[in-house]
């Protein structure tokens, strides 16, 4: 049977004596679902806005200064514990919300119980989500600067390395290992200024809009608003809450760019590591074999990369549909979305320092341009040499044009290749990539939040 005491912040203790106690055990199974797997993530984040939250309440007199400073003092131990690994929502508890309110009444009684005033758990959920969200693009913006800062730095040690470019999978003009992983790095520029756009959306205080209309309480949300770091406030209540599902659907598409540009190099390894380009090769401890071919070195983590971040890059969809034809208010459909959201961001950043240590380790084959199945990949360098000798385009390229058809074309790669432009093979520009991207980081202003937290702390 179910206990008395279930912690349930909506619960009214009047279950009628008749109610069929199995079905009401069935329904309370089939909606908390994963709930509670998912809200330790988010315990930490919701002692910061309940220490916000009560500073607040002691402001506008709902609590005195002495019952707003025992229960920030008894939050930080919570916090404490939570720090420690050593924090659970017990069985009988239905979410992190009542976890953290059992506490605080089990440790202060009445005193604790007042924390609820002037909020619903509506609005608990929406902040401690913003909280998670926020510090959660934070560490993975850190770990896509780390694979960043590698592939400038791979980039330049093999700038001279020359590569078969490609289009349609077709031998196309020279490339270098430099330009292609100078390629991969700026992609990444772009992936975090869309990050930074997510984390401005994130970055506001849906708290105090309480079931989604306010409150009749003088409460101060520009002071919860300060204590938590927010950039500023989801000003309009009904919107505050309109806003969970579509802050998760902006994040999971910042997420899914990332998500395609590491597809994207994985496939590119996986077809470079192939016995038929040849161009790369990796220690045998970061390949696996085959149980019955003796010669095999398989690319399985990159497979594994690219397979991890094409379910990534479906994530916004799939937000997209949870969250189809929803009216304006809370809705339970809404619970769900953690269970989508929350797992994606640890899977990125395995996918990243997987990326990394690969890449780490990779070795570039030399000298892959003599092969003479590349021989036409120098056909442009021979049109713009007749080019600059004063034959019209047109004429250079059909004369070229007539010497593959005839079998006669030839190059002399020991002639070098002259690509001075910016962004080109003999012109990286990386030191420009390199400010580009610290530029975006620093628009985070991840400082400030930090210091907020840690002032709150105090």
């Amino acid at each position: 049977m179910l206990k008395a005491n279930k912690m349930k912040l909506w619960s009214k203790n009047n279950t009628n004596a008749d109610e069929d106690i199995t079905s009401q055990k069935a329904v309370e199974s089939f909606t908390v679902g994963n709930d509670r797997e998912m809200d330790i993530q988010l315990a930490p984040f919701d002692v910061l806005g309940n220490i916000a939250h009560a500073k607040m309440l002691a402001s506008i007199g709902l609590l005195t200064n002495q019952e707003a400073i025992d229960i920030v003092s008894e939050l930080k131990n919570i916090y404490g514990s939570i720090q420690h690994s050593d924090f659970i929502i017990s069985p009988d508890v239905e979410d992190i919300h009542s976890q953290i309110e059992l506490l605080l009444t089990q440790k202060l009684g009445d005193t604790g119980k007042k924390i609820h005033s002037a909020r619903s758990r509506n609005d608990q959920v929406l902040v401690d989500i913003k909280l998670y969200l926020r510090h959660a693009i934070e560490e993975l913006v850190v770990e896509i600067n780390i694979f960043f800062k590698l592939l400038l730095q791979q980039s330049n040690k093999y700038q001279h390395h020359l590569l078969p470019g490609y289009t349609h999978l077709q031998i196309a003009m020279p490339s270098s290992f430099g330009l292609w992983f100078g390629a991969y790095a700026e992609s990444l520029v772009d992936d975090v200024t869309v990050l930074q756009s997510a984390y401005t959306v994130v970055n506001k205080n849906p708290l105090g809009s309480a079931a989604g209309y306010g409150s009749s309480f003088p409460i101060n949300r520009t002071m919860t608003t300060e204590f938590l770091g927010f950039a500023s406030l989801n000003y309009n209540v009904v919107y505050a809450q309109m806003g969970r599902g579509k802050a998760e659907r902006i994040t999971a598409q910042a997420m899914a760019n990332v998500a395609d540009t590491l597809a994207r190099l994985s496939m590119d390894m996986c077809l470079y590591l192939n016995q038929n380009f040849d161009f790369i090769s990796f220690p045998a401890s970061l390949t696996t074999g085959s149980s019955i071919m003796p010669h095999k070195k398989n690319p399985d983590v990159f497979e594994l990369i690219r397979s991890h971040c094409n379910r990534i890059k479906a994530l916004p969809n799939e937000i997209t549909m949870m969250t189809t034809n929803l009216p304006s208010g809370y809705h339970r459909d809404l619970q769900l979305l953690k269970e989508h959201l929350f797992p994606a961001f640890s899977t990125l950043k395995d996918c990243l320092q997987m990326a990394s240590l690969m890449l780490s380790n990779i070795t570039i084959k030399e000298d892959i341009l003599q092969n003479e199945k590349y021989k036409y990949l120098f056909t442009v360098e021979a049109v713009n040499e007749l080019v600059l000798k004063g034959i019209p385009f047109r004429d250079a390229y059909k004369t070229v044009g007539q010497q593959v058809e005839d079998g006669t074309f030839s190059y002399n790669l020991k002639q070098g290749l002259h690509h001075t432009h910016e962004g080109s093979i003999g012109n990286l520009c990386n030191n420009q990539i390199n400010d580009s991207m610290q530029h975006v980081v620093a628009g985070f202003g991840f400082d400030k939040v930090n210091n907020a937290i840690e002032q709150l702390l105090e």
